[in-house]
């Protein structure tokens, strides 16, 4: 089901277990009732000691995931988190490493952490907004860190706060390497998945497959090492523009000596708004790092009729055109990869595409090797 509306779309976000957003069918009964933690056990038969249960009723070892991550102290842990709306923001810190989070009932939509801060929102102790970093519903830091079956959320409006203009507001930023995110949802408008690194030499490699991300603004965007793999990106209807772009797909920040960026393959862009109302992509050169050369490829993935297809990348800034950084693509399909100008669409020869696979991109972390655990 696709919502038009803003406050629509929040109800149907926090709505709780059995939320239906965008995805197939709904959530396995297991999970729910006398059996909230499905296949994985639970506090009387715990799968190791090393396994943490979390449930917002108080059935689990934590009603919260930030104070089951603040248990988990150390490395390699599992939260197992039954089917709620966790409305909270959690930070996993870069000790917390090889932690996975398994949502219970194996359906995205049936576990939803959510938060609605933005660039601009003030911190509570009046010390000034909390930044695009800072409006993260979750942070991850750690390294090794998974995540299956998971929505993350961040539901904040620009038509509820029309005083604010720093309007990022971050799902899920994600810093540290080997990160893993399989059938995982992630929710928002503007900057809603910040595939990043906790700095400009650590090169954070991460890996999305199966799963659902949707936005308006930069939805996809930093500097990490990140192969997206089936997945579907979503663009979102806007009632506050009058015309096109309403924004744009991907921004990438890749630092000029990491010799990989973003890769997408195997995907497919659909979109809500008119046709070619949306750019596939446009490069990010951030202040604090003006050497940044943007990477991205996109590969046999199917471009819906929302991706303007004549002009499928522009500019963030003049001074850094998106001709000049490293942008690619091969083999996509759709009305939304319509070469019409060839100049405006940089292709891949069969050769160049060898090097740009999951594994040339990743090295010698195989994450596809879990994808049906």
């Amino acid at each position: 089901m696709t919502l038009r509306r803003g406050a629509s779309r929040r109800a149907f976000v926090v709505a709780g277990v059995g939320a239906a957003l965008a995805l197939g069918a709904g959530g396995r009964a297991h999970a729910h009732g006398r059996h909230p933690f499905g296949r994985y056990g639970s506090p009387a038969t715990r799968l190791d000691d090393r396994t943490l249960y979390v449930h917002p009723g108080g059935l689990g070892d934590h009603t919260t995931v930030q104070a089951a991550v603040t248990a988990a102290n150390g490395s390699g842990h599992t939260l197992v988190i039954a089917p709620g709306t966790y409305r909270e923001t959690v930070a996993v810190s870069a000790a917390r490493t090889e932690l996975t989070w398994l949502g219970a009932s194996e359906d995205a939509r049936d576990v939803v952490i959510v938060y609605d801060n933005a660039n601009g929102t003030q911190k509570p102790d009046g010390s000034g907004p909390y930044g695009t970093t800072g409006s993260a519903t979750t942070t991850v830091q750690a390294d090794g860190f998974t995540a299956r079956d998971i929505t993350f959320a961040n539901d904040w409006l620009r038509a509820d706060h029309p005083e604010i203009t720093g309007t990022q507001a971050v799902a899920i930023k994600v810093q540290g390497d080997r990160s893993a995110f399989l059938r995982c949802r992630f929710l928002g408008h503007q900057d809603t998945l910040y595939a990043d690194s906790l700095a400009l030499t650590a090169f954070a490699r991460q890996y999305f497959a199966h799963c659902y991300v949707e936005g308006d603004v930069d939805f996809v965007f930093g500097r990490a090492t990140a192969v997206f793999a089936h997945c579907h990106f979503r663009t979102l209807e806007r009632t506050d523009l009058a015309g096109a772009p309403y924004g744009f797909v991907f921004a990438p920040s890749t630092a000029v000596a990491n010799p990989r960026g973003y890769l997408v393959t195997d995907s497919r862009v659909t979109s809500e708004a008119p046709d070619a109302f949306y750019k596939l992509a446009r490069p990010w050169v951030p202040g604090s790092d003006p050497t940044a050369r943007p990477m991205l490829t996109v590969r046999e993935t199917r471009l819906g009729a929302g991706i303007d297809a004549v002009e499928p990348y522009t500019n963030m800034s003049a001074t850094y055109p998106w001709q000049s950084q490293r942008f690619a693509e091969y083999r996509n399909s759709g009305p939304g990869a319509e070469i019409t100008v060839p100049a405006n669409r940089p292709q891949l020869t069969r050769a160049e595409a060898a090097s740009h696979t999951p594994r040339a991109y990743l090295g010698d972390w195989a994450p596809w090797s879990r994808e049906g655990c």
